[in-house]
């Protein structure tokens, strides 16, 4: 195995000064994600969300955003699934991205509300057939004795939808809005003094902007 305390990155490919910050940081964050796509990142709107269980253990996993909106990030799941049940007792979550080609980090902590069901079907229906499949056939998080157990599900789904592109939303799949109430963006800077820019917000829902030591 390599040597990990001998891996080095200079990081020099920006700088984030409050003066070219936008006051919102979810109008921010909309610009990094741009800049992420244009720049051709792998899977860009990537995010590891962290929740919390019963006994107060963390647990983290990768979700992909699907919408962002004035005041908070949409992602989709099973609700019968360990994040859902989760957030179901502690409705306070955790976000990172990281776009390690840009040399930048965003994360985001707040609280989790579900969305309406008409908006979650409305996605749900866009998807690609074989994903709305995918949603009905996977019991996410629950243990299964095989894979043998999925692609049984599978076929018999298939062929009861065959011919048919829109399927019905399943009652036990939507989506869930995370509305932030701290945002730090970090851009990497030589010397390892980055630059960390957070935002928290007030009372009045404004948004206060501080520098943070790196």
């Amino acid at each position: 195995m390599a040597k990990l305390h001998g891996l080095r990155e200079n990081y020099e490919l920006g700088e984030m000064l409050e003066s070219n910050v936008l006051p919102d940081p979810i109008e921010q964050f909309k610009i990094w994600m741009n800049d992420a796509i244009e720049h051709k990142q792998k899977e860009p709107n990537a995010m590891v969300l962290s929740t919390t269980t019963e006994n107060g253990t963390p647990s983290s996993r990768v979700v992909l955003v699907k919408e962002i909106d004035p005041n908070g990030i949409i992602f989709y799941t099973n609700y019968n699934s360990d994040k859902a049940v989760h957030i179901k007792h502690s409705p306070i979550v955790a976000l990172n991205f990281n776009w390690l080609d840009l040399q930048r980090q965003v994360r985001m902590e707040g609280s989790v509300e579900k969305i309406d069901a008409e908006r979650a079907t409305t996605y749900f229906q866009s998807r690609p057939k074989s994903s709305q499949i995918g949603a009905w056939v996977s019991e996410q998080s629950k243990i299964i004795t095989g894979r043998g157990i999925l692609e049984q599900s599978k076929k018999a789904l298939d062929e009861q939808y065959q011919g048919v592109e829109v399927l019905p939303k399943p009652p036990h799949w939507g989506g869930y809005k995370v509305i932030p109430n701290m945002i730090e963006f970090w851009q990497g800077r030589r010397s390892r003094l980055h630059d960390r820019l957070r935002y928290t917000k007030k009372e009045d829902d404004s948004w206060q902007l501080v520098r943070v030591s790196p």
